[in-house]
């Protein structure tokens, strides 16, 4: 059992999880990032893996992303500044990236390090469900990692089932089938609502959070009646100011809750 197990053993609603680059705004940001948010009583936190080609992620993110290149993040750096804290790190923290980031690095290499880091799962977007099942499936075990799947408007009842029971922690719930970060002035529409209320109809025995056109104090309590909570990317990633940042971080999560 690890920290994400923890986390909705304890708690089953209003679970607010906060994503942010690593590396962004400033090589040094990741560790007081963690911190603030710690203190603040954010129940989750997700760190995005900078990227060359983030195929998930919007505008925003991707520029991040590639602030966070330029100032020179990357994974081997990304875990010592995770592992010089995990001892002062009570919630739990979920790393987002990419298959080719996670074969390059070497697959077990890279499990091992999570687990030495304290980190307590991974999202991996674009690695096929069958190569994890085949390949995977039995190394994160090993290290006690969650694998957290996605499922969108687009997936059927059927996939929707075999991702639940796959998936180790919660099931990503994602509102579209676009990008992250997509412009839209009311993002849960009629198409999202209907999504929203198929899943909370299907029976299924894992927590579920909301992600992808989360901003605000509005879109967040309502990722919240139909999952055990949300996901906030881009809109916080924006919020950050590198020259008040724990100003910035505050002043947002509280518009938040």
């Amino acid at each position: 059992m690890n920290q994400i197990h923890n986390l909705f053993r304890n708690k089953n609603k209003n679970i607010l999880c906060i994503y942010f680059t690593a590396g962004f705004p400033c090589i040094n940001s990741t560790e007081k990032i963690i911190k603030i948010l710690q203190n603040l009583s954010v129940d989750l936190i997700e760190i995005g893996i900078p990227y060359s080609d983030p195929l998930a992620d919007g505008m925003i993110i991707q520029k991040s992303n590639q602030i966070s290149l330029s100032n020179g993040m990357n994974l081997y750096l990304l875990f010592n500044q995770i592992e010089k804290i995990k001892e002062k790190i009570k919630v739990p923290i979920i790393l987002m990236g990419y298959y080719n980031q996670f074969y390059q690095f070497g697959e077990d290499k890279f499990l091992k390090r999570c687990k030495e880091s304290g980190i307590s799962g991974l999202i991996l977007p674009d690695l096929p469900v069958d190569v994890f099942l085949h390949k995977y499936q039995n190394i994160f075990e090993k290290y006690l990692l969650s694998m957290i799947f996605l499922i969108t408007p687009k997936t059927n009842s059927d996939r929707i089932f075999m991702l639940s029971q796959i998936s180790n922690g919660f099931l990503y719930i994602a509102s579209s089938s676009s990008t992250t970060g997509t412009v839209n002035i009311n993002p849960f529409g009629k198409e999202q609502i209907s999504f929203f209320k198929r899943i909370k109809k299907l029976y299924f025995n894992i927590p579920k959070l909301i992600g992808f056109g989360i901003k605000d104090k509005k879109t967040f309590d309502l990722s919240c009646q139909y999952a055990n909570g949300g996901i906030i990317g881009s809109s916080f990633i924006q919020s950050l100011d590198k020259n008040k940042l724990e100003e910035s971080i505050k002043k947002y999560i509280k518009s938040i809750r």
